[in-house]
């Protein structure tokens, strides 16, 4: 049986306080055991800041809780939604959350932030227009939240780097097999093909444990 709200992954995205149009539509999500994530919104007072969150919730439905997006531009919304779906994505909500800052958390927000940039490249229609106003307002935001710039810095190229070099999401999330009462998946950094061989090279992030 897997755990109810083992952990909860928060993105917060600061943003000057600023009414933009509406909320954009969520996406389609579906977690790592075939479940369709469910979006809602949660009113909060700090009207400033843009948020999400991905969890269980007590009947344990996957969940992404959207806050005060009317303050982020849209560019910003999308990377939030499908940031914290990668986290669904991947199974990290139901995984017992590593220490902050942790090598383990750090490559899980890492593994995120790339996931959700692939889904960016490839299911937008003006991609470029999309990270052109996403990478100015998320070095923006992390500036203002505190974050030191190599830490910004690193962000940004971790992203740049996905963009331009890895193929698909569901590729580079997948490989998923049972064992031991667990289901143990390996998250592909890219998959490299030489047609004259029909040789693949695959190259690994690493292996993750998920509750089965």
């Amino acid at each position: 049986m897997r755990a109810i709200c083992t952990w909860c992954v928060v993105t917060l995205l600061l943003w000057p306080l600023h009414v933009f149009a509406s909320e954009r539509p969520a996406p389609e999500c579906t977690n790592h055991v075939g479940e369709t994530v469910v979006f809602a919104t949660r009113d909060t007072v700090r009207a400033s800041v843009a948020a999400g969150m991905a969890n269980r919730a007590p009947d344990g439905t996957p969940m992404v809780f959207r806050m005060n997006y009317q303050s982020a531009p849209p560019a910003f919304q999308r990377f939030i939604d499908l940031h914290e779906c990668a986290h669904h994505q991947t199974g990290d909500v139901d995984r017992p959350h590593p220490p902050r800052n942790s090598p383990a958390h750090l490559m899980n927000e890492s593994i995120a932030d790339c996931v959700a940039i692939l889904r960016i490249r490839d299911e937008s229609q003006d991609p470029e227009a999309v990270l052109a106003e996403l990478i100015p307002a998320l070095r923006s935001a992390m500036a203002d939240v505190g974050f030191p710039e190599i830490s910004t810095d690193s962000r940004v190229a971790n992203l740049e780097h996905c963009y331009a070099n890895y193929g698909s999401a569901s590729d580079y999330i997948a490989v998923c097999w049972p064992q031991g009462g667990l289901t143990r998946c390996v998250l592909i950094f890219s998959v490299q093909s030489e047609p004259e061989t029909n040789k693949r090279t695959i190259y690994f992030a690493g292996t993750h444990r998920i509750l089965g």
